[in-house]
């Protein structure tokens, strides 16, 4: 018996299992001849890496734009190509980061997680001792390396699923709720100092990313479901005492009211975001970023792409994400064991949860985060953490190669891992 799925409501669990079996469990035809069964996973796997190529161009063109428009229109000493050349810098480390996730592999990945995640502690430590910390706007979430800066959270919210996905998949006992609570209580530690930072924009990426751990491996939801619940009933019943929350809504709502405060950013979006309507104000073309619009090149780099390519553009961003999301679950649904499947859809949600996270900001929809996008915004850390998690994407997907000279992919002719296996 599946150690996950003990004291699971019976119609619940069911329906979970046949949802389960047909994505991973489902086999093609055996491989003979010229036939390549996994081709398809070839396919995903290639389109993937162009997508993401392709959002990663337009997000260099955007972070040259709005950078070099803000040296000229504050006459700096540097370079109009700093922003430019740091950003190369940062995807150059990054490939050879995801090389050298690729070649440990996804497996070897997941035995070394708990050692990660005590590194990412470390890391969230260091933020608030000097000289390693650099406080930038009031948050300590950064740890100084000479030119570059590091910044400890895009790490850590990739270990922690990573470690929950490792420390489920390798019990040999039913998981009963002190289990749980014991895992949970390990996972507080860094989401507490990410907290305190503060970082809120990462701890609700993190809290998402845990709600859909435990659909996905189908702990009880007694477990997580009920007290999430009422936790957020009386969160709701305190903040509405509290005379600020009802302040900070009204600007949600109408940031035009606190124009010289928090509602100036979402302000000068909406308008930025609006003036590029259908077909935008070409390239160079926006307003906004001369100085209008702060953090432009980052949590906003959307608002001065939609002001220079309008609907149309934004639109074709929409789809590129939505196509990456696409193909990351469709390599999800094709992975050979629970391991994979687990690692791969939680990795692709979070990329596009940040995604979601950072246009719903940008059109308004949500109260601002911020919340970089991933592989178009300006940020090394963020680059590194997005590139090492398409390549686990990659490394849980790929399949064992035969040799001939096509050098096209067959699938591995093992048997997939059996769910009590998992240990």
């Amino acid at each position: 018996m599946d150690p996950l799925t003990i004291g699971q409501p019976r119609g619940f669990g069911a329906a979970q299992n046949r949802f389960l079996s047909q994505l991973v469990y489902k086999r093609s035809a055996p491989v003979s001849g010229s036939s390549f069964p996994s081709a398809p996973v070839c396919n995903h796997a290639l389109f993937l890496i162009l997508i993401t190529a392709l959002i990663f161009a337009l997000g260099l063109l955007m972070v040259f734009d709005t950078t070099a428009a803000e040296v000229l229109d504050r006459a700096m000493d540097i370079s109009t190509h700093h922003a430019l050349i740091k950003q190369l810098s940062y995807a150059f480390i990054g490939g050879i980061f995801a090389a050298g996730v690729w070649f440990l592999g996804y497996e070897n990945v997941l035995k070394l997680s708990p050692f990660l995640l005590i590194f990412g502690v470390i890391l969230l430590i260091l933020v608030f001792i000097p000289p390693f910390g650099q406080q930038i706007n009031g948050a300590y979430r950064w740890i100084s390396a000479g030119r570059y800066t590091i910044q400890p959270s895009e790490f850590v919210k990739l270990f922690i699923p990573i470690y929950f996905i490792h420390a489920l998949t390798s019990r040999r006992s039913p998981l009963f709720l002190r289990d749980f609570l014991k895992l949970l209580g390990i996972l507080f530690v860094p989401i507490a100092l990410i907290l305190i930072e503060p970082d809120n924009g990462t701890v609700v990426i993190i809290l998402m990313t845990l709600i859909a751990l435990c659909f996905l491996t189908k702990i009880r939801w007694i477990y997580w479901a009920l007290p999430l619940l009422v936790m957020a009933f009386l969160g709701g019943v305190v903040a509405v005492q509290r005379h600020h929350v009802p302040e900070r809504i009204k600007i949600y709502l109408h940031p035009e009211l606190d124009l010289r405060g928090k509602g100036h950013q979402p302000h000068q979006a909406r308008i930025a975001a609006g003036s590029g309507k259908l077909f935008g104000k070409g390239v160079a073309g926006s307003m906004q970023k001369l100085n209008y619009l702060p953090e432009a090149r980052s949590d906003y780099i959307a608002a001065i792409f939609a002001e220079e390519y309008g609907f149309l553009g934004i639109l074709v961003l929409v789809l590129l994400y939505m196509t990456m999301g696409y193909l990351g679950f469709s390599l999800a649904s094709r992975a050979m064991d629970l391991r994979a499947f687990y690692l791969i859809s939680i990795l692709t949600f979070i990329i596009c949860f940040q995604a979601f996270l950072n246009l719903g900001v940008v059109s308004g929809l949500l109260p601002s985060k911020g919340t970089n996008l991933p592989f178009f915004s300006q940020g090394g850390s963020s680059l590194l953490s997005n590139f090492a998690a398409i390549s686990m994407i990659l490394s849980a997907a790929k399949r064992k190669y035969c040799g001939d000279d096509s050098h096209r992919c067959r699938r591995d002719r093992r048997a997939p891992l059996s769910r009590s296996s998992l240990s």
